[in-house]
């Protein structure tokens, strides 16, 4: 239960952290386009620090989520945040939801819930063995590498989308290593365990690149290429660590045909979230600033 509650907090903080981010994404010229002075550039914006540090908080919460519970059932709570996010924020700026919205809050809602219900995950082993970590990593750097390289001589949504897959397969890799890190918490641990393991490092270097991903994919295209791409491939990649590296287990066989069904429930539910006009009024670029008078 505890697991439960700190997933919703993390799709909450970082669906919102989201939402900032793209506002200071669009404000960027497209010619900082997959440079580090796109970094330079939103760093001086308050707006994408407000994003950031909504992150943070996530960070925070997604901790105590995975040190209690296992990855394939927190990870694809996940999926809540762009409608949490959009109800939320169309509230805030006294925007009122379509019929469209609604239907596709339910749609994702009930996604999840037929999905989880159908899978059914059973938690395995808390801690990773070192050696396991070697093939998971390489084999996760090559299918990384690969859809960069697409996304690089793609344009506009479909470079969004593969950038939104790279970033999503980089939170779930920071994930899985976070889980594997505070397993060092437990009782033949501490804290000095944890600052000492690499899982550690990894996990915010994973992170850093995840959202420096994030940042190129909201900057080449739009929410409705990338969201979609981001929510089920981080669910459905984590679910994959979650399988083969802490050895969590899902029902097969028949239960496969609602857990597509749920799977297919999100992504339409997603589609139609991105799309909305709540969206692009809370998700859509900003006009640009009035000039100076001098």
């Amino acid at each position: 239960m505890i697991s439960v509650l700190f997933a919703v907090l993390t799709a909450l903080s970082n669906g919102s952290g989201t939402v900032l981010q793209r506002r200071a994404a669009m404000r960027v010229p497209q010619s900082e386009a997959m440079r580090l002075s796109l970094i330079g550039r939103l760093l001086r914006q308050r707006v994408w620090l407000a994003g950031i540090g909504l992150v943070i908080v996530a960070a925070v919460c997604q901790a105590v989520a995975l040190a209690t519970g296992p990855i394939s059932v927190v990870q694809p709570i996940f999926v809540i945040e762009l409608p949490a996010t959009l109800l939320v924020a169309g509230w805030a700026m006294g925007v009122r939801a379509p019929r469209t919205v609604w239907y596709g809050v339910v749609a994702v809602t009930a996604g999840l819930a037929i999905g989880l219900a159908a899978a059914a995950p059973v938690d395995g082993t808390d801690s990773v063995r070192g050696a396991d970590w070697i093939p998971t990593l390489l084999l996760t750097g090559a299918f990384e590498a690969a859809v960069i390289v697409a996304a690089l001589r793609a344009r506009g949504d479909t470079r969004a989308a593969l950038l939104g897959l790279a970033s999503a397969c980089g939170y779930s890799l920071t994930a899985a290593l976070m889980k594997d890190a505070m397993a060092r918490l437990g009782p033949d641990g501490g804290a000095l365990a944890l600052l000492s393991s690499w899982q550690l490092y990894a996990s915010a270097a994973a992170g850093v690149g995840a959202l420096y991903l994030l940042q190129n994919a909201l900057h080449a295209g739009s929410l409705v290429a990338v969201q979609p791409v981001l929510t089920l491939g981080d669910a459905l990649i984590s679910i994959l660590y979650g399988v083969t590296l802490f050895a969590e287990e899902l029902r097969t066989g028949w239960w496969l045909l609602p857990e597509l069904a749920g799977v297919g429930l999100i992504a339409v539910g997603c589609v139609v979230l991105a799309r909305s006009s709540l969206a692009t009024d809370t998700l859509g670029p900003q006009p640009p600033p009035p000039p100076r008078v001098s």
